[in-house]
């Protein structure tokens, strides 16, 4: 079986996907729509930048990095106008695109071409000829926010959600939006994690205590994680930060690792103005093992979310037996279960999810119960191995 697959080369999510395609008798293909090196087990990469994506840095590249690059910071105070440039503009422009991207898959005659995530690798792949199978992969704001950007934002997701052969996403609650966004109720789908699930062995291995010395986090302080980076108009962490001062009257000693967030200047600016500079620690994006570690160092999860599917973070985080707090929204409430295995909270009312956030931490017993239930779950619905077999027989149906 032929798979060509549409999306982000440089994402974690994408090589996780392919590690996870790796040992089924599969033939891959990708096409990256930003620039990234060669991934291990795919047979012919390309890369097409849609929507200046050439221009492009990543959080892949930045992983490690301490010392964000005078264009990154230029960029990060940017980002609100330009994700809003983008939005308006890519859509008009996919014409050209479009043309070598049928010009690629008639080199290789995939038998299934799989899109990722719909802005902007679905909106490329939409011009598939009618004879080969489109799968389209949601994330969770494609359709509640990115579809509510432009008019052409719109236009293009109904277009891409029509021509879908079968439907991917990390949330029921997004296959059943689809539908209202032209989704054909003929369409197969199937919930499955987006990163295409977790090696729940790697994940589960004891932490590796020197993490904390590396990176000058305190030893023998309540940790609480937040790993979201910047998201505009998706991740609030502007209640996050409004958030911190009243965790830290009742419990002074907590401290909090920002992922992501080293050297954004508005994240220098929350910390400086709310007085926490000594309670939060700004840190770059970490590869993953890292990232994983301090999950299970960690105490308490954060994701102020308003819009989102199932954040991998999410998954693993919980996986490696933090206590979320997130955002009250559909997508979640799939998974939580309030005030047992996580709490939900308005990701706009810092009081509450401090109140969440305190409450957890005073509650070990609270605690050690959601990490139990939070195990079988993901054991239950995100084991990589599961998925595997989930997404081999989906793609099946439509050989």
């Amino acid at each position: 079986m032929r798979i060509l697959l549409v999306a982000d080369g440089r994402s974690p999510i994408t090589k996780n996907w392919i590690r996870m395609l790796g040992d089924v008798d599969l033939q891959i293909s990708l096409i990256s729509t930003y620039p990234a090196e060669p991934i291990p087990g795919v047979e012919h990469q390309f890369t097409l930048p849609v929507g200046f994506s050439s221009f492009a840095g990543g959080q892949v590249k930045r992983a490690g990095q301490t010392k964000p690059t005078l264009k990154n910071r230029i960029v990060a105070i940017l980002r609100p106008i330009l994700m809003r440039i983008r939005a308006l503009i890519t859509p008009l422009l996919l014409a050209r695109s479009q043309k070598q991207f049928l010009q690629i898959v008639e080199q290789i005659s995939p038998d299934i071409v799989h899109a990722l995530r719909i802005p902007f690798e679905g909106m490329l792949a939409a011009a598939l000829q009618k004879r080969i199978p489109l799968i389209i992969s949601i994330w969770g704001n494609d359709l509640s926010l990115h579809a509510h950007t432009s008019f052409s934002m719109a236009a293009r997701i109904r277009e891409t959600l029509r021509r879908a052969d079968g439907l991917m996403a990390d949330a029921a609650s997004d296959i059943q939006l689809a539908s209202e966004w032209g989704l054909r109720s003929a369409t197969p789908g199937i919930v499955v994690p987006g990163s295409g699930g977790l090696d729940l062995d790697a994940l589960r291995k004891p932490p590796n205590q020197s993490i904390l010395k590396k990176y000058g986090l305190p030893k023998n302080r309540q940790l609480v994680i937040n790993p979201r980076g910047f998201r505009p108009g998706s991740v609030h962490q502007d209640v996050f930060f409004k958030s911190v001062p009243l965790i830290l009257e009742q419990n002074p000693n907590v401290h909090f690792v920002c992922t992501g967030m080293a050297g954004q200047p508005q994240a220098e600016k929350w910390v400086r103005d709310y007085g926490i500079k000594g309670s939060v620690t700004l840190l770059p994006y970490l590869p993953q093992e890292e990232l994983w570690a301090l999950y299970a160092l960690a105490d308490v999860y954060i994701s102020l979310s308003s819009h989102d599917g199932t954040p991998n973070s999410f998954l693993e985080a919980i996986a490696c037996g933090c206590f979320p707090v997130v955002g009250d929204i559909p997508s979640l409430q799939e998974w939580i279960d309030q005030g047992k295995n996580g709490s939900m909270v308005d990701p706009q009312d810092a009081r509450t999810a401090a109140d969440a956030v305190i409450r957890a931490l005073r509650d070990e017993a609270l605690r050690n119960s959601a990490e139990s239930i939070n195990q079988d779950l993901v054991s239950e619905r995100a084991n990589i191995q599961l998925v595997k077999k989930q997404v081999r027989e989906f793609y099946q149906q439509f050989i």
